[in-house]
C-alpha cells in the first residue's frame, strides 16, 4: 500500500512539473488564453498610454507578430482595445510557433556558439545562409520549421562563423544587440574602440541600433571566445602587507579566495609580507564606464559622416562587350548607348565629369578583369559599374572594398556579394523584396475583394503564389482555387458575386495561360453583365503585347520592378535623343537595355556630383526623372550594401489610362 502511496505521488508531482513546464509563461503574463483559426493568443486590453513596442516588450513577441494578427493596429493603439498576441513556443496547427522568446538572461558569452537573427520583410533562409556565411542546411537543423517557410519578425538561431578568412576585411563575427546595450558598452565588450565598430557596419546609426538587430564585429588577429562584459576580468597586483590575510584581500576586492588560490599558486605555501598577488578583479568595476566616453559613442551614433565633394567624376564601365553568348554583346551595347546619354546630359548640366569604357571578357574567366583592376588609374576612380556573371562581380567586389571604391551591380539579382560589403549598389531589386512589397499592397487594397487563384504552376512560377495564399491566410483573408484553367468560366460562375471585385490571380505567369484564362473570363462576363472580374498578375505581362487590350479590357493589375508608360514625356524625349545619337529605334527587350543605362547612369552620377564620395547616406534623397527603373536603396542589413527595393503596380484602367503605383513610397 505504501508503494502505491509513493507512486501515486511520484505521479502527481511529475504531472505537476509538467504543467509548471506549460504555463510558466503564462503564470507570469497571467492573461486570459484563447484559440482563434488553430492559433493560440494572450487576449490583451490597451493600457492607457501603451503603444506597439511597450506590448511587444511585455510579451517578447516582435512588432510585426503583433501588427500581423492586429490589422490597423499599425495606426495606433486605444486606451481599452483588445490585442491578440500570439503564445511564445504554442503550438499553431500542428507546428510550433516560429516566433521565438528572447531570454532576458541573455548575454555576449551566449553568441560565442550562435546569435539571433529577426527576419526583415523579404529575407529568404538562403538570403540569410549568403548573409552570416553558413548553409540553408545549418540554419534548418539549428531552427525546426524554417525549411517550410519564414516570415517577417520571425526569430531564427543562427550558428557563429568561426572561419578565418585571409583577407583581413574578412574577419567578423555578429553580435545581437541585447537590452540595454549601448555602442559604447559593446565595443567594451569585445576590446574595441566604437570606431572599429561603426567602420565594421557602414549601415549602424542611431535608427538601426536597435534590441534585436545584429551587428558585425571585426576581429583583427584571430578568432576568440568572448565572455560578457560583467565577467571579463583584469588583473591588478596587490603587495601584501603584514598583518592581512587572505580573506580580507578577497573581501577588498570583491573576488573569492579560490580565485585568488587559482591566480597565484606559490599561495599552497601560505600568505607572506611583500609577497605580490594577481588579483583577477571584474573589468567593469576597475574600467568603471565613463559618462563622456558614453556619450561621445552616441554621438558616433547619431552624426551623419562627412562627405568628400568630387571635383572631377572619375567613373569606369566595365562589361563583357565581345561576350556574344545569346546576343548579349547587343544588350551590353545598347546599355553603354543609354549610359552615353546620361552622360551628356550630365555634362549639359556642368558636370565634370571622365568615364572609362573597359572590356572585361567572358564569364568565369576573370584574368583579364585582374589585370586591369592592377593599374593604377583603376584604382583612382570614384565609382565602378559593371559586371555580369558572379566571378566578375567577386573580382570587382573585393577591389571596391580593398579601395574604398563604390560599385554599381546593374543586371544581377541573386549575387550574395551585396549582403557583404558596404561598397556595393544593387539596381536590380530581389524577387523577394518586390514580392513582399506586392503582397502588402495587394492585403490592403484586395482585403474585401472574392479572390481566385487559377490554374498551375510551371518552372517554379508559383513562388509569388504561394507566398500570397500564406499571407491571406495569416490575416484570415479567405480565396478560391480552380487548378484547371481550361474550365474556368463553369467553375467559377457559382462562386462570383455581384456588386464585389472577383478578383482573378493566374498562378503562372505564361502568355498561354493567360490567353487561355481571359478567353474564359469573356465567357463569364456574356453570361455575367456588370460582373467586376479584374486580373492581378506578374511583371512578364508587360511583354505580352497582343494582350494588353484584354487585360486593359479587365482593368488588370501587375506588380513589377521595372515598367515603361510610352505615353509619359520623358519616355518620349530618351526615344528622341536615342534616335537623333543613333540613327535607330532601341530594341524591344523587357527590360530595356537603352533606358536602363540610361536610369543607372542619371540616378549614380547625380548621386555621386551632388553629394560626394559618401552619398549613400543620401541614396533616396536622388530624385531624377527615370524612365524605366524606380529607385529606393535599402540595406538588409547593417553592414552590406544597398539593394534597390523601387517596384511598381501597374493598373491597366478600363477606361485606357495606365496608373503607375510606386511601392516605394
Amino acid at each position: 500500500m505504501s508503494n502505491l502511496i509513493r507512486l501515486s505521488r511520484f505521479f502527481v508531482i511529475m504531472l505537476c512539473m509538467i504543467s509548471a513546464v506549460h504555463l510558466l509563461h503564462a503564470q507570469q503574463l497571467s492573461h486570459e488564453i484563447v484559440t482563434v483559426n488553430g492559433h493560440s493568443f494572450y487576449k490583451y486590453r490597451v493600457q492607457s498610454g501603451e503603444g506597439l513596442y511597450a506590448v511587444s516588450r511585455i510579451f517578447s513577441v516582435p512588432v510585426a507578430e503583433i501588427l500581423r494578427h492586429n490589422p490597423g493596429s499599425d495606426k495606433g493603439l486605444q486606451n481599452g482595445q483588445e490585442l491578440l498576441i500570439p503564445v511564445v513556443g504554442a503550438k499553431q496547427d500542428g507546428r510550433t510557433s516560429s516566433v521565438q522568446q528572447r531570454s532576458s538572461g541573455e548575454d555576449a558569452g551566449d553568441q560565442n556558439n550562435s546569435f539571433k537573427h529577426t527576419v526583415e520583410k523579404g529575407e529568404t533562409v538562403y538570403s540569410i545562409s549568403r548573409m552570416y556565411h553558413t548553409t540553408v542546411d545549418r540554419i534548418n537543423r539549428l531552427n525546426p520549421g524554417a525549411a517550410d517557410g519564414i516570415a517577417e519578425g520571425s526569430v531564427l538561431i543562427i550558428p557563429q562563423r568561426r572561419v578565418i578568412s585571409k583577407e583581413k576585411e574578412e574577419n567578423y563575427r555578429y553580435h545581437t544587440i541585447l537590452p540595454r546595450e549601448t555602442l559604447y558598452s559593446v565595443s567594451r565588450t569585445y576590446r574595441l574602440k566604437p570606431e572599429d565598430v561603426l567602420l565594421a557596419n557602414p549601415g549602424l546609426s542611431a535608427e538601426t541600433f536597435r534590441i534585436g538587430k545584429t551587428i558585425r564585429i571585426p576581429f583583427f588577429e584571430s578568432y576568440e571566445v568572448v565572455e560578457p562584459l560583467d565577467k571579463q576580468t583584469a588583473n591588478l597586483i596587490h603587495t601584501v602587507s603584514r598583518g592581512e590575510t587572505l580573506y580580507g584581500i578577497a573581501g577588498k576586492y570583491g573576488v573569492e579566495v579560490s580565485q585568488l588560490e587559482r591566480s597565484n599558486p606559490m599561495l599552497s605555501g601560505g600568505l607572506k609580507p611583500n609577497m605580490e598577488l594577481i588579483v583577477p578583479v571584474l573589468r567593469d568595476k576597475v574600467e568603471a564606464i565613463s559618462p563622456s566616453a558614453e556619450n561621445e559613442a552616441n554621438r558616433l551614433l547619431s552624426q551623419q559622416r562627412p562627405s568628400q565633394r568630387v571635383d572631377v567624376l572619375k567613373v569606369g564601365l566595365l562589361l563583357p562587350f565581345l561576350d556574344q553568348t545569346s546576343r548579349g554583346h547587343l544588350r551590353l551595347q545598347e546599355y553603354y548607348e543609354g549610359f552615353l546619354l546620361a552622360v551628356h546630359e550630365l555634362k549639359n548640366r556642368g558636370v565634370n565629369l571622365e568615364l572609362y569604357v573597359f572590356e572585361i571578357g567572358k564569364g568565369d574567366d576573370t584574368g583579364k578583369l585582374e589585370s586591369l583592376l592592377g593599374t593604377l588609374e583603376m584604382r583612382s576612380l570614384n565609382l565602378v559599374v559593371g559586371g555580369v556573371s558572379d566571378a566578375q562581380i567577386k573580382v570587382l567586389s573585393d577591389f571596391s572594398r580593398s579601395n574604398n571604391i563604390k560599385y554599381v551591380v546593374p543586371f544581377s539579382q541573386s549575387n550574395g556579394e551585396v549582403l557583404n560589403n558596404g561598397h556595393m549598389f544593387q539596381v536590380n531589386p530581389l524577387s523577394s523584396i518586390i514580392h513582399t512589397k506586392a503582397i502588402t499592397y495587394f492585403t490592403t487594397a484586395f482585403r474585401k475583394a472574392n479572390i481566385f487563384f487559377v490554374g498551375e504552376a510551371r518552372n517554379g512560377e508559383e513562388a509569388f503564389a504561394t507566398s500570397l495564399q500564406r499571407a491571406l491566410y495569416q490575416q484570415h483573408i479567405s480565396s478560391h482555387t480552380i487548378g484547371d484553367a481550361a474550365t474556368l468560366s463553369s467553375s467559377i460562375t457559382p462562386l462570383l458575386q455581384q456588386g464585389s471585385v472577383n478578383l482573378i490571380i493566374p498562378v503562372g505567369s505564361d502568355a498561354a495561360t493567360l490567353r487561355q484564362i481571359t478567353g474564359e473570363l469573356k465567357k463569364v462576363h456574356e453570361a455575367n453583365p456588370g460582373i467586376e472580374t479584374p486580373l492581378f498578375g506578374h511583371p512578364d505581362w508587360q511583354a505580352y503585347t497582343d494582350l494588353k487590350d484584354d487585360l486593359t479590357f479587365f482593368g488588370s493589375y501587375f506588380y513589377t520592378p521595372f515598367f515603361i508608360d510610352e505615353k509619359a514625356p520623358e519616355t518620349r524625349r530618351f526615344q528622341d535623343e536615342f534616335r537623333k545619337w543613333y540613327n535607330r529605334q532601341p530594341m524591344e527587350t523587357y527590360p530595356n537595355y537603352g533606358m536602363w543605362g540610361y536610369d543607372t547612369g542619371l540616378y549614380f552620377l547625380t548621386a555621386l556630383h551632388r553629394y560626394g564620395l559618401q552619398f549613400e547616406q543620401y541614396a533616396n534623397r536622388v530624385n531624377v526623372s527615370s524612365i524605366q527603373f524606380p529607385f529606393y536603396f535599402e540595406r538588409l542589413n547593417n553592414w552590406g550594401g544597398l539593394i534597390n527595393g523601387g517596384g511598381y503596380i501597374i493598373h491597366y484602367e478600363r477606361g485606357g489610362r495606365i496608373h503607375k503605383i510606386d511601392l516605394s513610397k
